[in-house]
């Protein structure tokens, strides 16, 4: 009887699992039945809020459901983020994650709530904005190499502004600074336009900008701009050569934007998603308003996005280590 019991209890499990099973792959594949909300941890305005906002109206289209943009900003991405890292693993709450949120973040908050790999399944990278190296015109070089060349014979005495602590420009800095073996000093402002503005002016001689932010300022000769931070030169300025072209080999910083669900959300939901966001982003339309704002397309899939995550994350670690960065 007792042999007979446990047979029992094996059939109800088997068939009780199938049933259950089989409920999550008839879910899955009628996905979405409701609306779909993405989460952006930054506020509205940004590169972040302007990528989700340009492939949410395209992806409800698609799908025939509303796509939502939630923005949820505070401590450098973090509070949105983990927001996105708790909610159900059901392809109904998404998170656009980016260099910082999901790659630097991981080592700069030693004490941070999730973890990039753990907590996240990757669905598909988006798009990237290339940084500029711009100076003052005041700064007497005129090129990466006598940069280089001018913070080895001058370490600690050349300042340059940054966005603030852990934001792109400051990544982009301390990378610099790590591969060159160059010692620079960080100025920390409250935003990529107060940075700017300073360097503009002349009252930090170096920054790290955005396309958009840089160009008008390098074209009227306030500002000179030296290389962009991407591995391949950009098609929004193909004049500029890449930091890694004009002499510091190995350089690559982009910040990237990728879609990213809740670990554990179902492989047919998360390609459905990934298809259709790469499908979007590959729209001419698209194209156009990414260049116009200084960014471009760089879709990759799903397997491809996650093991991109990866390298970021330990790249970046290294970085951190190296550099000292704090994140306040």
């Amino acid at each position: 009887m007792r042999v007979l019991g446990n047979h029992l209890r094996l059939w109800l499990w088997l068939n009780v699992s199938g049933l259950f099973y089989a409920g999550q792959a008839a879910a899955a594949e009628s996905y979405p039945v409701k609306s779909i909300r993405i989460i952006v941890p930054f506020a509205p305005g940004g590169f972040v809020d302007f990528t989700a906002r340009l492939i949410s109206v395209p992806m409800g289209s698609a799908f025939g459901q509303q796509v939502i943009v939630d923005n949820r900003s505070g401590a450098g991405g973090v509070l949105g983020s983990e927001l996105a890292a708790r909610s159900a693993p059901d392809g109904y709450t998404l998170v656009i994650g980016s260099l910082g949120t999901h790659a630097v973040n991981q080592s700069l908050y030693p004490d941070l709530s999730y973890n990039i790999l753990r907590d996240f399944q990757p669905i598909a990278r988006l798009a990237d904005a290339p940084g500029i190296l711009a100076i003052h015109p005041s700064l007497p070089v005129r090129s990466v190499k006598d940069l280089v060349a001018l913070g080895s014979t001058r370490p600690g005495q050349i300042n340059y502004a940054s966005a603030g602590a852990g934001t792109s420009t400051h990544l982009a800095a301390a990378l610099f600074e790590y591969l060159a073996k160059a010692k620079f000093v960080h100025v920390p402002y409250k935003g990529g336009g107060p940075a700017l503005v300073a360097v503009v002016s002349g009252e930090v001689p170096m920054t790290f900008g955005t396309a958009t932010s840089v160009t008008p300022h390098a074209k009227s000769g306030r500002l000179r701009a030296l290389a962009v931070t991407s591995g391949q030169r950009s098609a929004v300025l193909p004049e500029l050569p890449t930091i890694a072209e004009a002499g510091l080999r190995g350089y690559e910083m982009l910040n990237w934007l990728g879609l990213f669900a809740p670990a554990g959300t179902s492989r047919v939901i998360t390609e459905k998603l990934g298809n259709e966001a790469i499908r979007i982003v590959r729209l001419p339309q698209v194209v156009k308003q990414f260049n116009a704002n200084g960014a471009e397309p760089s879709p990759l899939a799903q397997d491809e996005f996650t093991a991109f995550v990866k390298s970021e994350g330990e790249k970046w670690s290294r970085v951190v280590v190296a550099t000292g960065m704090k994140a306040n």
